[in-house]
């Protein structure tokens, strides 16, 4: 299986409405192969809600949007069973976590209660409704937004063990000037965007899911992302460090990093690349860490504290 021709593919469908972003793009497309989640903190109106729709034609799936305010309740995102006066029985109604790709809006508007509704979803890919347990559709992706300038005002941050559900955290930020003119001329005239194909779907996201469990991470390299780990853990600035599933999805992070880059094996520039969007948003800094840096800061310090293996084993099959 070509990874590389079905990532190239997947690129140029995205292209077609959102202009720039590639390496988000390859990011997202670790995320489905890791049956990850990601976490957007970006500013409004750079993409995401095109970018997500994108997504689900991609992999020819469906699309759903949840506007997260305070008033939204659990059953408003995972169902309920309703009332039918018509036949005098409940019936069940099950909620927009129904589907491939679901956008959760401004998450942080809603109530920790409403939050901890999705934290099932994300986690077991299933719903309880009334007693009743129901898988959800799969490939399933949660593609959550928060906008990082808000007032805090009418905000709930989300708590650690939610932020811990969350495979990577990405900022998408502003496009290059060139970029936007880029974006300015695919949307002058107001025409309606090129139709998106269907690049992969669940039968060979399941084959590159297999595969990817064949990349080699030598014990050097291992060690080597467990150093970052363990420091975080000891760090003057830092609370709380990554937790062991924080670990967990680094590891499973640097084995999709080396298949998009057609690799076998994985080196320590792969965990240098993918650290940052896999850990920064599991640190909680403590007082003396809120007041002189930031969760990215304390971790691009980390990192480059941290003494780098120059030697890994390599098998001849990836050579």
């Amino acid at each position: 299986m070509n990874v590389e021709n079905i990532l190239e593919n997947f690129k140029k469908e995205i292209s077609k409405v959102i202009v720039g972003q590639e390496e988000t793009l390859d990011l997202i497309f670790i995320s489905i192969l890791q049956r990850g989640h990601i976490l957007f903190e970006s500013v409004p109106g750079t993409g995401k809600t095109t970018l997500s729709k994108a997504l689900a034609k991609t992999i020819g799936g469906s699309f759903r949007r949840i506007q997260f305010t305070p008033d939204l309740l659990p059953t408003d995102i995972t169902g309920l069973n309703m009332y039918n006066p018509k036949t005098h029985d409940f019936e069940l109604q099950i909620g927009p976590v129904d589907a491939n790709v679901l956008l959760a809006d401004e998450i942080n508007r809603a109530t920790p209660r409403t939050q901890s509704a999705l934290l099932e979803v994300m986690e077991e890919r299933q719903i309880t409704i009334d007693g009743e347990r129901i898988d959800i559709a799969d490939p399933f992706i949660v593609l959550a937004t928060q906008n990082p300038i808000e007032s805090t005002q009418g905000t709930f941050s989300l708590p650690e063990a939610q932020m811990d559900r969350f495979l990577m955290r990405i900022n998408l930020g502003y496009p290059s000037p060139e970029e936007e003119l880029d974006m300015m001329n695919l949307y002058r005239d107001n025409s309606t965007p090129q139709t998106i194909e269907t690049v992969f779907n669940e039968k060979t996201i399941t084959k590159m899911q297999n595969t990817m469990v064949n990349i080699t991470v030598d014990p050097s390299v291992m060690q080597y992302m467990l150093d970052i780990v363990h420091r975080s853990r000891h760090h003057d600035l830092i609370g709380t460090g990554v937790s062991p599933r924080g670990t967990l999805a680094l590891m499973h992070a640097v084995q999709g990093v080396a298949m998009i880059r057609d690799r076998t094996y994985v080196t320590p520039d792969d965990v240098k690349y993918i650290a940052p969007y896999v850990l920064a948003h599991r640190l909680v800094l403590n007082l003396e860490g809120l007041t002189v840096s930031d969760q990215s800061t304390v971790l691009e310090s980390i990192i480059n504290e941290v003494e780098v293996p120059v030697e890994y084993g390599v098998s001849r099959d990836a050579l």
